[in-house]
């Protein structure tokens, strides 16, 4: 059965992804990366892959906790399971640095890694995840989140998008792929053992919330520093308290506790039996939670065919750029219903469970 609020969630995270990616391709003309909107903008895309990625490492986390349940643990089974998952993410990784190859916003050579390789590398891991301890996962939770400090320059530091999602040979594209592309394991995978917790956390919610609250106090201690430092609070990249390339140990904590915020407030009652946050009024997203995987994809089609056309072009007028991103985000959630209404069995979910149908 699944849950109201992990679909509307979905839906939310990949919404955000959307919008933020289409402002990355049609900037409005006179607008600096310290304008207020464009402040704005930016924090919704900066916590979208967070929240992306939290809900996917708890369906990861959820589906493979339910196969070891059901006693399907040996070699063959977790093959039957991981080898579908893992060849169409790394398939439609490929595709989406396919479709985005046109130099404007930033693009992908064939091979980058991104994050549907980061939810590729967590599926390989799922079968020694769900084995894991709470407090063996905790530790590597603090690893991971202090892992920034640790890695210094070798994080990439100081680079260019290019220099971030190219690579030379097989050494440097594991690199990008580990520590240092746009969705490297360290630290990215923070995120999916965030999401372990969270899944098994279900009935403790006393114990989420303080940990939420803990994250507040954080987020608050991150606004001091940067009013005392005199630094940008938060950027894509460059000199800020938190940064997202590469993702700082204060990002990390700060968009952590967003993801857990979001899923306290949406999840509502419905994890004891009740209603998720909301009732039926929000019920709207479900349809596109439930091909989140179709519409990443999808939207990245449509961006690559803009950014095809728009290439030399000059940016557009802050009111067109806006109707257009907005327009393009709003646009999937109608699409995503017409799809689940008319051609439930089309899509990269529906391909995924004949995959896994005729591995059985």
């Amino acid at each position: 059965m699944r849950l109201s609020h992990i679909d509307r969630i979905r839906a939310i995270a990949v919404l955000c992804m959307v919008e933020v990616h289409t402002a990355a391709i049609i900037p409005p003309k006179g607008m600096s990366v310290g304008d207020p909107a464009a402040f704005v903008a930016a924090a919704f895309g900066g916590m979208a892959a967070p929240l992306f990625v939290t809900i996917s490492g708890w369906g990861i986390y959820m589906s493979a906790s339910r196969r070891m349940g059901d006693g399907l643990t040996g070699t063959q089974d977790w093959a039957s399971w991981m080898v579908p998952r893992v060849a169409l993410l790394a398939s439609c990784q490929i595709l989406v640095n396919l479709l985005l190859n046109a130099d404007r916003g930033g693009r992908f050579e064939v091979i980058t890694p991104g994050v549907l390789t980061l939810l590729a590398i967590a599926t390989i891991l799922a079968p020694v995840l769900i084995r894991l301890g709470m407090e063996i996962r905790i530790g590597l939770i603090l690893v991971l989140i202090s892992s920034p400090l640790i890695l210094g320059d070798a994080s990439g530091l100081g680079w260019t998008w290019w220099d971030r999602v190219a690579s030379d040979g097989i050494s440097e594209w594991l690199s990008r792929l580990l520590w240092n592309g746009t969705y490297p394991a360290v630290p990215w995978m923070f995120y999916i053992l965030l999401g372990t917790l969270v899944y098994d956390l279900n009935d403790r919610r006393t114990t989420r919330e303080r940990i939420i609250a803990i994250g507040l106090i954080s987020t608050t201690v991150t606004f001091l520093i940067s009013e005392r430092e005199g630094v940008p609070w938060a950027l894509t990249e460059g000199d800020a308290v938190l940064t997202f390339f590469p993702a700082s140990t204060s990002f990390l904590v700060v968009s952590g506790t967003f993801a857990l915020l979001v899923h306290r407030i949406m999840e509502g009652s419905e994890s004891s039996g009740g209603e998720p946050w909301g009732g039926d009024s929000l019920s709207f997203l479900e349809p596109l939670g439930r091909i989140t995987l179709t519409v990443y994809v999808l939207h990245f089609a449509v961006l690559g065919v803009v950014a095809y056309a728009m290439q030399g072009e000059p940016r557009l007028e802050l009111v067109p750029a806006f109707a257009i991103t907005i327009g393009h985000t709003l646009v999937w959630i109608p699409l995503a219903k017409a799809q689940q209404e008319l051609i439930p069995e089309i899509s990269l979910e529906g391909l995924l469970r004949k995959m896994n149908q005729s591995l059985r």
